[in-house]
């Protein structure tokens, strides 16, 4: 596309002021999980965590919310209206949106599942919702059945996560079509939805139609599942630290790619999971520090 802008030096998270206290560095809601999809919302809550946040809920349906709150002691869960298998309903959404108005950005989609009350919450939530939005997964999937026409665009900030299938869903093409025409593809998307699109693979994307940047970080190792789960709080922590959205889901591909290196460096491509990037993501912000100095 032309006009579109290539960059390639990172942004500079600032550093943490002597006198900072956790609401320094944002509050983050992540909502996230159904039965048999526990971990996506650990995973996530997780990365929102490693990545800096100063205060991470999880949103989840009762019949996971114990599981959840088990996997990480560090965030607080909170109960979401549930109906069916342990899927989110339409009601209490006033409920829902105070948990959104206490937070400064919110990560949605991991593990959701496709219920239709689940896209009918995802809906009504995004229609009222005014904070900067990480949208991935089954959020993601909550547009695509649907038409341009009928899409509810989100009015706050929004970085789109979406896998090439994902994509594709989005754009009404095929996976092929996808991988064959990344930048085209990806840099219009943004362009008309006025959005911060991640368009994940090898080479991951972030544009937001003007500026693209493509990414040197990652390997084979992190295509596993999960992998996603964690970028999506990674992004959000470092939207919540006052990074503004193009910038923060910049860094927050590099770092995540930076630390599934890290990992394969130990582990091997094979052997590594998802959990491993949480584990590896301190000394990638050390060596991302490290190498600004130079």
């Amino acid at each position: 596309m032309p006009g579109v802008e290539r960059i390639k030096e990172l942004p500079l998270l600032p550093p943490r002021p002597r006198d900072a206290h956790k609401g320094s560095f944002g509050t983050v809601l992540v909502v996230a999980g159904s039965e048999g999809m526990s971990g996506a919302a650990i995973l996530c809550g997780s990365g929102a965590l490693r990545g800096g946040a100063g205060l991470v809920r999880v949103a989840t349906p009762k019949a996971v919310q114990a599981i959840v709150a088990g996997g990480n002691p560090c965030y607080m869960t909170v109960e979401m209206p549930w109906i069916r298998a342990g899927k989110f309903a339409q009601q209490d959404l006033a409920r829902m949106m105070d948990f959104i108005d206490a937070a400064d950005v919110l990560a949605m989609g991991p593990g959701l599942g496709h219920d239709v009350h689940v896209l009918r919450t995802i809906h009504a939530l995004l229609e009222k919702n005014s904070k900067p939005l990480v949208l991935d997964a089954d959020g993601l999937n909550a547009f695509a059945p649907l038409s341009a026409k009928q899409r509810i665009s989100p009015t706050a900030p929004a970085v789109f996560t979406p896998h090439p299938g994902e994509f594709a869903r989005l754009v009404g093409r095929s996976i092929a079509d996808v991988q064959g025409e990344r930048e085209q593809l990806a840099n219009a998307f943004a362009a008309d939805q006025g959005c911060v699109l991640v368009l994940k693979g090898s080479g991951t994307l972030v544009t937001d139609g003007r500026r693209l940047y493509v990414n040197s970080t990652g390997n084979p190792g992190m295509a596993t599942g999960g992998s996603g789960d964690v970028l999506t709080g990674l992004i959000a922590a470092l939207v919540g630290q006052r990074l503004e959205p193009f910038a923060a889901a910049q860094l927050g591909v590099y770092l995540h790619g930076l630390a599934g290196d890290l990992a394969r460096d130990e582990l091997g491509e094979e052997a590594l999971i998802a959990h491993d990037l949480l584990d590896y993501l301190p000394a990638a912000f050390r060596k991302y520090r490290r190498d600004l100095k130079r």
